[in-house]
């Protein structure tokens, strides 16, 4: 048995008004939560005080590694318990 209802001045079945909102719910979701479109090479301008300053940004800063993560921390650590074991023995 199908509920019929009276949209528009037509008889629409439920099983029709369901699959509309579940479409409207999941390609809702899709478009919200795929993410825009990345412009590539997009990086902030650089506001250095003399030109060795912005080679230094330019080139050495992104090789800098990062501390942040497990890894860092567990190797952090690590070299403190190693340190630690020198210094009372």
């Amino acid at each position: 048995m199908v509920a019929y209802y009276t949209i528009f001045g037509r008889q629409v079945g439920s099983h029709y008004l369901s699959m509309g909102v579940l479409a409207t719910l999941f390609s809702g979701g899709y478009f919200a939560f795929r993410g825009g479109s990345k412009k590539a090479g997009q990086t902030p301008p650089i506001n250095a005080s003399s030109p060795d300053e912005a080679d230094f940004i330019q080139y050495a800063a992104p090789n800098i590694p990062q501390r942040t993560g497990a890894n860092y921390r567990r190797n952090f650590l690590k070299q403190a318990d190693e340190e630690e074991k020198k210094t009372k023995h």
